[in-house]
Parts: structure tokens; sequence; C-alpha cells
């Protein structure tokens, strides 16, 4: 017979009855549950009897000493200072360690020795590798003033800083670098030259003559005159071949590998960090009753070492918990709602929603309409003065930035009118504005696209308006290069120009309207959103502006120094608390959001637009796409082949079966991971109610010996010295017997 180590057996193996354990409320359930399984435990029973004849005691033993060596040898190939033990039991285990090294042969120590001396190396090797990451001290500053929920927003903008270095990277070493190699070695270029028809005219918008100073700084902002045959932008790359001695150099088929790389090695990084917190997302529980025991238990930041981010904390704990309280209230009328409240609410919420509609219809019209004026304008060559030329060209920026600013305001006033619960009412604003700040770059792209194709004569000659566009990626680009910058203003003259005035007003005016106004909060959220709608233009405009991701890198660089004083001078942490814990799965999903929004245009750009026949590396292709054909045709017919069948149908269909066949089993192993952590907190309850059995228990204990032997009560504290101690008393009347003459607990202990 198996035996089983939680129950109390005898030398035979059987389960024998306790007096103490058959109380215990986990061994009661544990028994219960063995005999529901009676009949599958008499079958593996059977079946392990007819393996061996040495007795099920053997078995047992062997694969406890089996375990046993398996983590003593783990616990020996450990170093020393990690191991939890007290430092003389450290010093004692060291001697031990090298008393037995002493013992061993000398192929063993130098095997030892060396693995010793990769280990330090390794370790050595990650913390030169940590300490070279960008703004280590800075973060952890940040990190011990205001915890872990606002560290994790300049994490995650310095994960952009990186990510947006390797795109530039990856775009300058495929595209611009070889264009630059040719031009200082013995390569030969080859250009698209224009065929003399009417699509290949690209009229330059260089300024010439005497040029005043402010037209420069419009051209600079605005990416037009000395910026637009530069290499920041599509049109300048003419090339089609660069021949080096021993091998020829597609820069079209580059650039277009390229720009499917940068998309895929964002989506591949984004997906890899956003694991993490996936799982514990996954695995999460919902149950009110641990909520409330991890944050009175351990919810609190210990890497806080200031005293205003401390009372901080401690606000936002109370504020959790005082959440988490009206959401069980909410429950609870939920649940107590009638017929008529419920129709009520529905139609309530209807009509905000539908008004909610109309403000973004209202929002998206006013972009679009922005944009063909701006375009229209642009194209008649309409000259007031500097700044009223500057707003034609920031027009779309501005009229984006003004329905970015109002529409959160109006999203936090309307939810207080739909009865949701806190929580949700924080994540529904959330995706609102997450909705808003992308949708108004597919609009305003839409925009763009809309007057590119459209022509005075149906259909286009050159399949979209040459005359107004002769070179669309470039104004495309240019777009995207103009939101860049002026978001970048925008969040500059937000710091200095209206958080660090209230900041004054706040401190030094004692008027009560100040005092209500209060200082500025440092919303993480909002200030995330920032982030990914300038990260979701420069996944859109590196395609047409190869150099964004470099100003985009330049920018965020300058971001973390703005928000990093701001937070410090001007801001304090926001009375409603965003864990950190679930705050990275937020920002990675709302930036893979983004990114699947950046794919899209890019996507339809590339295959269904006709490209530019006057600028850029696709002068000789109807569409971007046709240069993966034509380079393929051009390759040995074994790889032809197996590149067709790759991108057969058949491939596909097995391609698909296989991957949602992967996905079930990591389904199904992310469900039985998820039983396992139940029944471990199944587990968790039973020894809680096993210490509250143990401790009725002891409390019967003491008042049975103190009823045995009532003359301990008289007996003075000067002769406590010669009495037996209470251990001692307490052991010799701590029977079984006692046990057996006192009843079983009551049902509520119970499972």
């Amino acid at each position: 017979m198996e035996v089983d180590s939680v129950f109390f057996t005898d030398r035979s193996g059987r389960v024998t009855s306790n007096p103490l354990l058959d109380q215990l409320p986990s061994y009661q359930s544990l028994l219960y549950r063995r005999k529901s399984s009676a009949a599958g435990t008499k079958r593996r029973n059977s079946s392990r009897t007819r393996l061996g004849s040495s007795g099920s005691g053997k078995w047992a033993v062997s694969t406890v000493s089996r375990q046993d060596e398996k983590q003593k040898t783990q616990v020996e190939q450990r170093p020393i200072r990690e191991l939890a033990r007290p430092m003389a039991e450290k010093r004692i285990y060291n001697t031990q360690r090298l008393a037995e090294a002493q013992g061993l042969s000398s192929w063993s120590q130098l095997r030892q020795s060396t693995r010793r001396l990769l280990r330090r190396l390794r370790e050595d090797g990650q913390e030169w590798v940590s300490s070279l990451k960008l703004w280590r001290g800075d973060i952890h500053l940040i990190e011990g003033m205001f915890g872990t929920g606002i560290l994790s927003y300049f994490s995650f903008l310095r994960f952009l800083v990186m990510l947006n270095f390797i795109i530039f990277l990856l775009m300058f070493s495929f595209v611009m670098l070889p264009i630059i190699v040719a031009h200082h070695t013995s390569g030969n270029i080859t250009y698209n030259l224009h065929d003399g028809s009417v699509c290949s005219v690209y009229p330059s918008s260089a300024r010439r003559g005497l040029v005043i100073f402010h037209e420069h700084i419009t051209d600079l902002l605005s990416g037009g005159g000395f910026l637009e045959q530069t290499y920041l932008f599509y049109g300048y790359y003419k090339v089609d071949k660069i021949h080096f001695p021993k091998m020829t150099y597609n820069l079209p088929l580059a650039y277009l590998l390229a720009t499917i790389g940068y998309l895929f090695l964002s989506l591949i990084w984004i997906v890899k960090r956003s694991a993490t917190g996936f799982k514990r997302n996954l695995v999460q529980d919902e149950e009110r009753f641990q909520s409330f025991c991890n944050k009175i238990f351990s919810g609190w930041d210990f890497c806080i070492t200031n005293e205003n981010a401390a009372k901080l904390k401690r606000s936002s704990l109370l504020y959790e918990l005082r959440t988490d309280l009206e959401e069980e209230r909410i429950k609870q009328k939920i649940a107590d709602r009638t017929r008529k409240e419920k129709c009520r609410i529905y139609v309530i919420r209807l009509v905000l929603n539908l008004f909610v509609i109309g403000v973004l219809a209202g929002c998206f019209y006013s972009i679009y309409s922005a944009t063909v004026f701006s375009q229209e304008a642009q194209m008649n060559n309409i000259k007031v003065n500097f700044i009223v030329d500057l707003i034609y060209e920031y027009l779309p920026s501005i009229v984006i930035t003004m329905a970015n600013f109002i529409t959160p305001l109006l999203f936090s006033i309307i939810i207080n009118y739909e009865d949701y619960s806190p929580a949700f009412e924080i994540r529904f604003t959330l995706m609102r504005c997450v909705f808003m700040r992308l949708t108004s770059v597919g609009v305003l792209l839409f925009s763009l696209w809309s007057q590119i194709t459209k022509c005075e004569e149906e259909p286009c000659v050159c399949g979209y308006n040459h005359l107004l566009y002769s070179c669309w990626e470039t104004r495309v680009g240019q777009e995207m290069y103009k939101l860049t910058i002026f978001d970048f203003i925008i969040i500059v003259a937000v710091t200095i120009f209206v958080e660090f005035p209230r900041k004054l007003i706040v401190k030094h005016c004692d008027c009560g309207l100040a005092k209500w106004w209060g200082q500025q909060e440092f919303g993480i959220p909002q200030n995330v959103l920032e982030i990914v709608y300038g990260q979701t233009i420069c996944w859109i405009g590196t395609f047409y502006s190869p150099l964004l991701p470099a100003i985009c890198t330049i920018k965020y660089f300058f971001i973390f120094y703005v928000k990093k004083v701001s937070l410090v001078n001007n801001c304090r942490p926001a009375t409603r608390p965003f864990r950190a814990s679930s705050s990275n799965f937020f920002f990675l999903g709302v930036l893979l959001i983004g990114l699947a929004l950046a794919c899209l245009p890019v996507t339809v750009s590339v295959a269904q637009i006709n490209c530019s026949q006057a600028c850029g590396p696709f002068v000789n292709y109807n569409t971007s796409w046709e240069v993966v054909p034509a380079s393929v045709s051009k390759l040995p017919s074994g790889v032809q082949t197996l590149l067709y069948g790759l991108s057969s149908e058949a491939f596909a269909v097995t391609f698909f079966v296989v991957t949602c066949l992967a996905m079930f089993y990591v389904i199904a192993l992310a469900g039985a991971h998820k039983r396992v952590i139940n029944q471990l907190r199944e587990q968790l309850v039973m020894e809680g109610r096993d210490k509250r059995f143990l401790i009725q228990k002891l409390c019967q204990a003491q008042k049975y010996s103190a009823i045995k032997s009532p003359g301990s009560r008289s007996q003075p504290r000067s002769s406590s010295r010669s009495s037996p101690s209470y251990h001692t008393s307490f052991a010799n009347n701590f029977t079984e017997s006692m046990f057996l003459a006192h009843p079983t607990p009551d049902s509520s202990t119970h499972v």
C-alpha cells in the first residue's frame, strides 16, 4: 500500500487514528477527499503492489531520500551568502564545505573551483551590465522618494528610449549607412531616373534668394524647405541599387524589410516584457478578503524613504481600502436593485454613451476639417505672416491636442453619472481616452489619404494626386514630424507655464481658491497616454521619415528630465493610487494597442496605395510590396520553391492549426497552474483554521491544568524559581486523554 505522508501510519503502512489529528479541520478534509477517491486509489495501489514486493514503505523511504538528496545538492550549489540561515550557521556550513572539499579528488576540486569562478564571473557581469543602465541613479532616487508606482512610469519611459534607439540603429544600418559608405568607397550607385512623364516631376521646395530668419524656423518646425531634401524624409532616398565590388545592395528591398523588422521587433519586445505582468494578472485572485489581507499585511512599499511620500502612501492605502469597501457596497446595491432601477440606469448609460459618441464624432470631424484646410492653405501657398503661417502648418496638431485635452475632462464628469464601481470608472475612462488619442491619429491619416487619392479627373493618372502631392510619402512624414515636435513643445510648455506657476500660487497664496485648486497631481495613466500617443506617431512615421526614431529618442530623453523636475518640484503623487504590480502590464497593453494601430496605415500604404513616381526608392514599382516578388524571382529555383511553399495556403492552414494547438496547450497549462494556486490558497485557509483549533486546545489545556492544580495560583511569585516551570507542568498535563475529554470544535472550523 502506498504511504501518504500526510496521514498518520503505523510501521505496516496502514492509516491509524490519532486523537489530535482526527480533530484538525485540514485532516478531516483530507480524510473526506481520501474516502471520495477510494476506488481510484485502490486501483493505483494494486498496480503499484504488482510492480515490486519489497513493500511500499521502502519505496516511500527511497522517494523521500531521493528528494532530500536533490534538495541537498541544490543547497550545496548555492552560494553560502544566499542561504536563509544565521551567520553562525553559515560559518559552520562554510567550514563543513571546506572539509568536504579536501576529501575530494583533484578533478572534483577543479570542477568545483571552475564552477565557482564561472558563477562569480556571471554575477560580476550582470552587476556591470546593470550599472550601465540608463538613469539608474535617478530611477533609484525616484523610487525612494515616491515609491514603485511612479517608478513604473519612468522605467517605461526608459524602455521607450531604448526601443527607439534600436529602431534608429536598424534604419540607419540598412537604409542610410549603405548610401553614406558608397560615397566614400568604390561603390557605384544606381539612381531612379525620371522617365519624363508628368508623374515623375518633383518640384523643389527649397527657398531661394534672400531668406528671412523666421522662415528657417518655420522650415525647422514644419519639416519643409531645406529639411525636405535630406536624410530625414522618404523622398531623399532615390537609390535603386548600390553596386559594391563583391555584391549588389538592393535598397528598396532593404527599406521594406527594415520597416517590417522594426515593427516585428517592437512586437516581440513588448510581448516579452508584458509576459510577467500577464501571468500575474492571469492568476490574480478577485476575492475581496484576500485583497484586504494583501493591503493590510503586505501593502507597504519599503522603498519609500521620504516622509511626505510615506504619508501619501498611507493615504493611498486608506483610499484603496475605502475603494474596496465602496465596491462591496456597490455590489450589494447592484444585487438589491429592482427592475425599475435597472431600466433607469441602463437608459442613463445609453444616453451618456450616445453623448460620448457624439463628442468623439465632433472631434474627429474637427480634425478632418482642420487637416483639409491646412493642406489647401499650404498647396495654395497662402502667406500672411510668420505666426499665421505657423498656425496653418500646425492646425491639425493644434486641433488634436485640444481634443485630447478637453475630452478627458468631459469623460471624467460623465462617468460620475453612470453608477459604476470606482475601479471600473478608472479603467473605463482610461479606455475612452486611449481610444480618443489613438483614433485621432488614424483620422488625421484618413484625411491625408482622402486628399492624396482624390483627383479632379477620375481615375487618377498616377494613382494619386500628383499635382498637389508629387511626393505624398514625404508629406505624410512631414505631418508625423510636426505632430512629434508639437507634442514635445506642449509637454514642455505645460510644465513651465502651467505646473510651475500653479505651484507658486498654491505655495505663496493663502486664498481659499488657491487652496481648493491645490497642487498639480502627477497622474500616471495620463502621462503614460501622452508618451504612448507619441510612440504611435513614431511607429507610423518611421516608414515616411527614417530619422524620426532618432528624434523620438532625443525627445523622450529630455522628457525624462522634464518630468523628473516637475515631479520633484511642481507635482505631487495622485491621491488615487495606481499599483505598480498592474501598471507595467497596463502600460504595455496600451502600447500594444498603439502598435496595432500603427501597423494598419503602414500596411495599407505599402500594399494598396500607389507609391510616388517622383521620389523614394520604389519609383520602379506600382506599390512598395512589389519589390518582394520581383526580388524573389531573381533567386535560385530551389529557394523560390521554398518561399512559395511558405507563402502557400497549405502552409498557412498548417501553421494556423499548430498555433491553435500550442495556444490550447498554453491555456490548459495556465488553467492547471491556476488550479494549483487555488489549492495552495485552500491549504493556507486550512492552516489558519488549524491554528485556530490549536489555540482553542491550548486554552482548554491551560484551563484544565489550572483546575487540576488549584494550589498553583496561591503560590507567591518569589517562589517561582523553585516551582516547576509552566512548560513542564503543561507538558505533564497535556495528555491525550485531555483531548478526548473535550468535545470536537464547532462546525465553523470544518470544511
